[in-house]
């Protein structure tokens, strides 16, 4: 039924979009997305003042992610804590911190756990994962890859102050400190120490902010 109801105030804004003024459709567009974020609020384990997502927001598992305050996110975020798949259960986590500003078109998935701290910036489709689709085994690789367990080699932890630039992808059983700026479309594999720029793939260190 709510779907239904979302679905119903789009068709609606998106008429207005085309009869009436981009000024007044960008009006009613904002208030819309100011009621979506009261409406979808509910479905978190925690949120803070200041909760802003501008709709559609894909969430599955929000029993299991808190959000500080003054979080915002651009269309078509995808946040995932998935407690089960394929009949193995799990006790996912994801948790961001205060003032943290998320782009279009990011994806956010844990089976295990994933802190994003303060004053984080992350541009559009960026990737955050703690797990992948089976582990690199034979026994593994026999089955079809949606057919494989989830497998989680560690948490991800993106510490407070870190601007994390479009396309890039963060992999599980990384820390990336704080201050650090990753460039754009870098696949993190490895931790990275506080105060750096990273950038590359896989991503390394191409200077140090002093």
């Amino acid at each position: 039924m709510k779907r239904l109801i979302r679905v119903f105030v789009e068709k609606i804004l998106f008429f207005f979009h085309y009869v009436f003024s981009p000024n007044l459709f960008k009006g009613l567009n904002r208030t819309y997305n100011v009621l979506y974020s009261i409406w979808i609020r509910n479905e978190f384990k925690k949120s803070g003042k200041g909760f802003f997502v501008s709709s559609p927001l894909y969430l599955e598992g929000g029993e299991f992610i808190s959000v500080g305050m003054n979080f915002g996110c651009d269309q078509r975020l995808r946040l995932d804590a998935l407690d089960s798949f394929l009949g193995e259960k799990f006790t996912p986590c994801i948790e961001i911190g205060n003032n943290v500003s998320i782009q279009k078109d990011c994806h956010i998935g844990a089976i295990n756990k994933i802190v994003i701290g303060d004053n984080v910036l992350i541009a559009s489709k960026v990737y955050i994962t703690d797990h992948s689709h089976g582990e690199i085994t034979e026994k593994s690789l026999i089955l079809a890859p949606a057919q494989r367990k989830l497998y989680s080699k560690g948490s991800v932890i993106i510490e407070d102050n870190v601007w994390l630039g479009e396309g890039v992808v963060v992999l599980p059983n990384v820390t990336i400190g704080e201050n650090c700026i990753i460039g754009a479309n870098a696949v993190v594999t490895k931790s990275i120490p506080k105060n750096c720029v990273a950038a590359g793939n896989p991503a390394r260190v191409i200077r140090e902010i002093k």
